[in-house]
């Protein structure tokens, strides 16, 4: 299960999480690397609406969406858990420190191990150096699926 901050411009257009330039480097990175193509895991956001100016969500917006996501991770059952952004990793993981702290770092989500990690948009922004610590996280991600 991939779960991301909210949708962009894209998505919102598109009724779908990740369908623009960020998930096209996310998609593409996880096939690379992880060996899964998109049908393989679930994709989704922590805020399901897309915040005004494409800001980033706010701590009520996050509360009010956070019963659905507990929803979707109890219906989905993943075996591994991929936070994307310091709003997915302190959603999912309750992390306080940013991502670049706590990127990789495997944790326990009920029954699930996942990760966080940079978010695609970060990447893109970021350049080849964040594609290879995204890179990075996602081998271990590998491993995760692997073992699971």
């Amino acid at each position: 299960m991939v779960i991301g901050e909210a949708p962009g411009r894209s998505e919102d257009e598109g009724g779908a999480p990740f369908i623009g330039r960020s998930g096209r480097l996310l998609v593409g990175l996880i096939e690379e690397e992880v060996g899964l193509t998109r049908a393989d895991y679930f994709i989704t956001n922590v805020v399901k609406c897309r915040p005004p100016a494409n800001r980033a969500p706010r701590r009520d917006e996050i509360e009010a969406c956070h019963p659905w996501l507990i929803e979707q991770l109890a219906l989905v059952r993943p075996r591994v858990v991929l936070a994307l952004g310091n709003t997915a990793a302190r959603a999912v993981f309750g992390f306080s420190e940013g991502i670049g702290r706590t990127h990789g770092r495997i944790q326990s989500v009920g029954s699930a191990w996942g990760l966080a990690t940079y978010h695609p948009a970060g990447a893109l922004r970021g350049g080849p150096s964040v594609v290879d610590v995204l890179r990075v996280d996602l081998r271990r991600v590998k491993d995760l699926v692997e073992r699971s």
